[in-house]
């Protein structure tokens, strides 16, 4: 992966700076992009020269094609798209308002669907094997009390990666999507503090499998949702 331009969208998150430690590691070129002003990143992403670009609302088509054409005038290529950026919200389908299940729509599959549609020109002009992984949730297959909106829109992005990777395929690119179960950021630990959080997916060992993903090494692999537990089933 070294040298390979490294698109990150939610990329000032807790999972989008572990992907991008990551991704640094290997010699790529990190670009990170997200709707927040950029302080909450990392010293040490920062020193390391990653792109960073703030105040950027990836769900909105104008805003995803801009971030596109910057990375591309300062690099020329953009070789893999992480779309890393969503949210969560648990909401019983009964008393949930639709509200809930639009926010979480915009959140979590606008905002894979608007950036991958910008980032596909420069996926098929590049010369590596271009990749887009999304990242779902075990949610997406086996919904519970609570998940409703939040589980309908991961299986969207499951669909779209389907739906995607066998349109792009003849361009080489492959698209999949890792479904994790719980991470374990600070967040989440707050919202449940009597979780068994070993249990819980680091998000470094989730980097790990979106790096192979990404990887010379996964061009077999197309149109799959690969299931991150960690401890949890």
């Amino acid at each position: 992966m070294k040298d390979a331009v490294i698109v990150i969208t939610g990329g000032f998150g807790v999972l989008g700076q572990a992907v991008a430690r990551e991704f640094l590691a290997l010699g790529s070129t990190v670009c990170l992009v997200g709707r927040g002003d950029g302080t909450q990143l990392a010293d040490e992403i920062r020193d390391a020269g990653a792109m960073i670009l703030p105040g950027v609302d990836v769900a909105d088509e104008s805003a995803a094609t801009a971030a596109v054409r910057k990375i591309e005038e300062r690099f020329s290529a953009i070789d893999v798209l992480l779309n890393i950026a969503g949210a969560f919200k648990w909401a019983k389908v009964e008393a949930g308002a639709d509200a809930d299940w639009a926010d979480l729509w915009r959140a979590n599959l606008q905002t894979a669907l608007v950036m991958s549609r910008a980032a596909l020109p420069a996926l098929q002009r590049t010369a590596r094997a271009g990749r887009i992984i999304n990242v779902g949730a075990v949610g997406a297959v086996e919904a519970g009390s609570g998940m409703g909106p939040y589980a309908a829109s991961k299986a969207a992005v499951l669909k779209l990666t389907e739906a995607l990777a066998r349109e792009q395929y003849h361009h080489g690119i492959t698209v999949n999507a890792v479904l994790p179960t719980t991470i374990d950021t600070p967040a989440n630990r707050r919202d449940m503090p009597k979780a068994d959080f070993a249990r819980w997916v680091r998000p470094s060992a989730l980097a790990k499998v979106i790096a192979f993903l990404a990887s010379p090494d996964s061009q077999a692999i197309t149109s799959a949702g690969i299931p991150v537990r960690g401890g949890v089933f």
